[in-house]
């Protein structure tokens, strides 16, 4: 079964226009390293009763937003030797946190087993 990355941002919505810009470069970078699927989603609906919403998860302040996002995958290992190839792209390695329209230490990120897939 499928191995997924997934990670959830908080981010300030005036911010949003240059991280999906970002994202689109990154996704080309991804998929060209095998990735299966690449997907960057940002809240709509975070407001829902009786559940934790992803606002307080992500903890954000006024004026920001959730970005729900996760990058599939063959296997663990499949994912392992594509984030090599990647984290070695000149996209990556000229990669400056100081110009990230996120604040890293904000981002939660994991791998994940797939326990059940149905398309």
């Amino acid at each position: 079964m499928a191995y997924v990355d997934g990670f959830v941002i908080a981010i300030k919505k005036s911010k949003l226009k240059k991280y999906q810009q970002m994202s689109k470069k990154a996704s080309k970078v991804w998929m060209k390293y095998g990735a299966l699927e690449y997907i960057e989603t940002v809240g709509d609906d975070l407001k829902v009763k009786g559940v934790m919403p992803f606002t307080k998860l992500a903890k954000t302040k006024s004026g920001e937003t959730v970005v729900f996002s996760w990058i599939v995958y063959k296997s663990k290992a499949h994912r392992n030797a594509v984030n090599k190839k990647v984290m070695a792209d000149p996209f990556m390695t000229s990669f400056d946190p100081k110009d990230s329209p996120f604040e890293m230490h904000k981002m939660a990120y994991g791998g994940f087993k797939t326990i059940v897939s149905v398309k």
